[in-house]
């Protein structure tokens, strides 16, 4: 229902990691009508339990307050919403979760929801760049009243799947990152500071993340007079949206790096604060710091290729290799590639871009009648060999209804079952960031 101008807008956010929280609240306080950055909403906060789930360490370094936080399954966030109602009832829902979560849930809310005009509207998007699953991605999405694009040229894309094969493309809405900003890049800092940009997954093995680990110590031999720092996403023992079978933090052990090379955590922002040159693979770092006009690398030296995701950054002008920037080589990113991410924006228009989304969301929240139901694209008529296994990996039949043993309990767990729970996924990153690696390679003896 509409939020009145003595009642502060109501926006819950379900999120399954670390970077899709910052996403998805981030992208709240920017979408909700009243002011281009709204501070003046009740934010719920609700993480969806899995092997991502954040811990306290990395919900604290995003940044972002929430009125309330708490962990649920999916079928104890649906008990919620369908719970909601009258002036506990929310205005708008941010679905900040991978494709098949977003279906899950649209079919899950639209069972809930089926009898109410009033409910919220739903936003779903993109926590960066969209390099890999376009189509099954964005039609895992569709059925959402927003589906947000970061870019007009993502936007364009978006539609052109969603018309492709006759959805309502009308969803589709142009924005930004949520998490753009900073202070503009004005000249060197002392010491000089290069920062390479790390990812959980990309590249995806030992050789290649051992070669980017050993070109950036030898940059910092190379240049003692700077300071070369290795951003890392994740702590050992935590996992963000990726799996992280080889941390660096691990590889390094067997290095011997100079003293001016140091490993470090924190917000992306504040390390910006102070770098003169961000190298990475394919992160979305990248379009932070080309937002903040910092000279940016995308690396060529493992190729240029679909499986590393910087073939997105073909025409950006910021492609080059380690044997070119221990050269000296400086990258000028091409103005129009970059006007067309929606980052490095002139005139102020970074702020405006969430214009569309809040107007579209207040028209929205104005209709009279209320809104109709939720209608994605996969349907058990359209999709019925691959709609059930997406619903059932959260406990949901092809119905939206909670299949037989789904965990769903009534009230917080106890202290066994939060004993057991944190045993549990201690065992599976164990499993996953040492015992798979060693199956891997005895499989290829």
């Amino acid at each position: 229902m509409p939020a009145s101008a003595t009642k502060a807008l109501r926006v819950a956010v379900l999120a399954d990691s670390d970077t899709r929280w910052k996403w998805g609240a981030l992208t709240a306080s920017r979408i909700s009508p009243g002011s281009p950055e709204n501070t003046d909403i009740h934010l719920d906060g609700y993480l969806l339990r899995g092997r991502a789930t954040p811990t306290a360490r990395q919900l604290r370094e995003v940044g972002v307050t929430a009125h309330s936080l708490r962990e649920v399954t999916a079928v104890e966030f649906l008990r919620a919403m369908d719970d909601a109602t009258g002036e506990e009832s929310y205005d708008v829902l941010v679905l900040a979760l991978v494709g098949g979560g977003v279906q899950a849930m649209l079919h899950g809310l639209g069972r809930v929801w089926r009898e109410r005009a009033d409910r919220p509207v739903v936003v779903t998007g993109y926590v960066g760049v969209v390099y890999e699953k376009l189509a099954d991605g964005l039609l895992l999405r569709h059925g959402a009243d927003l589906v947000l694009a970061n870019s007009r040229q993502d936007a364009d894309r978006f539609r052109a799947v969603y018309e492709g094969v006759g959805a309502d493309a009308i969803g589709v809405t142009e924005v930004a990152l949520p998490f753009l900003g900073g202070a503009a890049y004005t000249g060197e800092h002392e010491p000089y500071t290069v920062v390479f940009a790390a990812q959980p997954s990309v590249p995806d093995n030992r050789r290649d993340r051992t070669y980017l680990l050993e070109r950036l110590i030898r940059h910092a031999r190379r240049h003692p007079e700077r300071e070369v720092l290795l951003k890392l996403r994740s702590k050992p023992g935590e996992h963000t949206t990726h799996i992280e079978e080889l941390p660096y933090q691990k590889l390094v052990q067997r290095a011997d790096p100079p003293p001016n090379f140091r490993l470090v955590y924190g917000h992306m922002g504040e390390v910006l604060d102070r770098t003169d040159l961000l190298v990475t693979v394919s992160s979305t770092a990248a379009l932070e710091s080309l937002h903040r006009r910092i000279p940016t690398v995308v690396l060529t030296d493992l190729g240029v290729r679909e499986a590393l995701g910087n073939h997105h950054f073909v025409g950006s002008g910021c492609l080059a290799s380690w044997d070119q920037l221990d050269e000296g080589h400086r990258p000028a990113p091409d103005p129009d590639w970059v006007a067309r991410q929606g980052v490095a924006a002139e005139g102020g228009a970074y702020e405006t871009a969430f214009d569309e989304a809040r107007e579209r969301i207040a028209g929205l929240l104005g209709r009279p009648g209320g809104l109709p139901p939720l209608a994605p694209y996969y349907t058990p008529v359209t999709a019925p060999g691959y709609l059930p296994g997406i619903l059932a990996r959260h406990h949901l039949a092809p119905d939206g209804t909670p299949l037989p043993g789904a965990p769903a309990a009534d009230k917080a767990p106890g202290p066994v079952r939060q004993v057991v729970r944190r045993a549990a996924r201690g065992a599976y990153r164990h499993g996953v960031q040492r015992v798979a690696p060693v199956i891997r390679r005895m499989g290829e003896l």
